[in-house]
């Protein structure tokens, strides 16, 4: 199986280090193409309803499928807060039949980390002060979820993608 491709999804809570993990991650892992999900939901105004939410996962299966296809990549990393399985299985769902190896790896920072990360980009004007409360609450339901976890809360987003690239490794995909 080696020519065949690797889809693998980074998944955590909103400042858990998801898209520096996977640009990371894209240039230890090439040939390959990162996609991260909050780039097909970039509106002004944020808007949150059935149809968005339809038409963002639209947007994200068509991309996803469009880099499976193409044959310059071998691995096609994806990030985005999927903190139900629901997601999981609704995006890999509309991928069938799947023509790769699918892993899911989960950052998971403790809640002093995570507030701190957070706290920073609020202090910056990145985020608003109520993303700590709902990313904090979140966490408990990335652990019902079956991924492998990592512990971000005292790791640098490179060695997160370090450990990532030594799990497939070990699992023979690389």
């Amino acid at each position: 199986m080696k020519n065949k491709k690797n889809l693998i999804f980074v998944n955590g809570t909103m400042g858990s280090g998801k898209t520096t993990v996977c640009r990371e991650l894209k240039t230890m892992l090439m040939p390959s193409v990162f996609l991260d999900g909050d780039w097909c939901w970039d509106m002004c105004p944020f808007v949150v309803s059935g149809e968005t939410k339809c038409m963002v996962v639209d947007n994200i299966v068509h991309l996803l499928g469009n880099f499976l296809k193409c044959s310059e990549y071998k691995n096609i990393i994806f990030c985005w807060v999927m903190h139900e399985q629901a997601i999981v299985d609704e995006l890999l769902g509309k991928l069938e039949p799947l023509c790769a190896e699918f892993r899911i790896f989960t950052l998971m920072p403790n809640e002093k980390a995570l507030t701190s990360r957070l706290q920073k980009d609020v202090d910056n004007g990145l985020r608003s002060e109520d993303v700590i409360k709902r990313s904090v609450v979140r966490l408990p339901l990335y652990e019902k979820m079956n991924t492998c976890k990592i512990d971000v809360s005292s790791i640098s987003a490179k060695e997160a993608a370090e450990i990532i690239k030594k799990e497939l490794a070990g699992e023979g995909l690389l």
